[in-house]
């Protein structure tokens, strides 16, 4: 008993000991990322994966099921048991999909319990380089002595990118025609290359084309500057008042009521996302640790499906 309660002293020492908060936790956890393996939600959750691992000694497997804009995953999580063994890391598509989804095979707001947002990040409205447009205000100008002749490219219908475009027509009131393409590589190529003038992004995809000088953010999404662009305004401090349309990733467990393992997964991903080493690797991709959890995050989750669901009736996109 003294050589373990020494082994256990140790450990504790060393800091490699499971926090009391995670003690009842399974001790091993798979989280679903309903996308391919190698886009920043699965990042993300290879990261939040390493620290659970080192700071709570939970055992953790990143399943990729990638399908239907997130669904295929989501409903694999709504069917499993409630215990926290399995969870859901996604991106916004979640609060989206039931607006633009005649049915699901899950109630978005009744089927998960909301955990934490891991991460957010703003968009960013760009342009090429050569556009004559060198702000907000000249944009909405040319748009507007021009109805209907400019466009805007983003990686396909229905996702976060496509529906900040939405929501800047909506807010500047101007005409300017979508281009989806399937996937964000191939809308920047046309961007750089001159064929599509305008285009929505995530700042981690914008920073480098704006570094070589290929295009030219106009502002960005989120409700303050980023910092890796201090110099660039919001929306909002360029004219369209309450503009707010940030990137973010959220995750969640089966849902589990207000149950003492929901309770402990929060706490717990508060001290990952509390990590030092987690808010530099993030850093690395352009995104910043969250800063919701447990009800805090179900309320903004429920708040999202409203204004999207607002955006899509205003843009009269039709559910596939």
């Amino acid at each position: 008993m003294r050589r373990l309660a020494a082994i256990a002293c140790s450990l504790l020492f060393l800091g490699l000991a499971p926090t009391a908060s995670a003690q009842d936790l399974p001790r091993s956890i798979k989280i679903v990322v309903p996308f391919p393996a190698g886009g920043t939600t699965d990042i993300l959750a290879r990261y939040v994966a390493q620290s659970l691992e080192i700071r709570h000694g939970i055992t953790v497997i990143v399943d990729n099921r990638a399908g239907a804009s997130g669904v295929i995953g989501s409903q694999s999580v709504a069917a499993a048991p409630p215990d926290g063994s399995v969870l859901l890391l996604t991106a916004t598509h979640h609060v989206i999909n039931p607006s633009l989804r005649k049915s699901l095979p899950y109630d978005t707001r009744t089927a998960f319990s909301a955990v934490a947002v891991i991460a957010t990040a703003p968009n960013a409205l760009v342009v090429g380089r050569d556009f004559a447009a060198k702000n907000v205000g000249e944009l909405i100008a040319m748009a507007k002595a021009q109805p209907g002749k400019l466009s805007f490219a983003s990686s396909g219908v229905g996702g976060a990118n496509h529906l900040s475009g939405e929501l800047f027509k909506q807010m500047a009131g101007v005409e300017i025609v979508h281009v989806p393409y399937k996937g964000a590589a191939p809308a920047m190529n046309d961007l750089i290359g001159g064929h599509v003038p305008i285009m929505f992004d995530t700042l981690p995809t914008v920073i480098p084309g704006a570094a070589a000088g290929t295009l030219r953010v106009l502002a960005v999404t989120g409700r303050e500057r980023a910092a890796t662009l201090p110099d660039v305004p919001t929306l909002d401090e360029a004219g369209l008042k309450g503009f707010e349309a940030t990137a973010w990733f959220g995750l969640y467990m089966p849902r589990a009521g207000e149950s003492a393992v929901y309770g402990r997964l929060v706490t717990v991903i508060h001290d990952v996302l509390a990590d030092p080493a987690i808010k530099e690797k993030f850093a690395s991709q352009g995104v910043e640790p969250g800063k919701l959890f447990g009800a805090e995050f179900a309320k903004f989750v429920d708040a999202e499906i409203a204004k999207w669901g607002r955006v899509v009736a205003a843009a009269n996109l039709q559910p596939e």
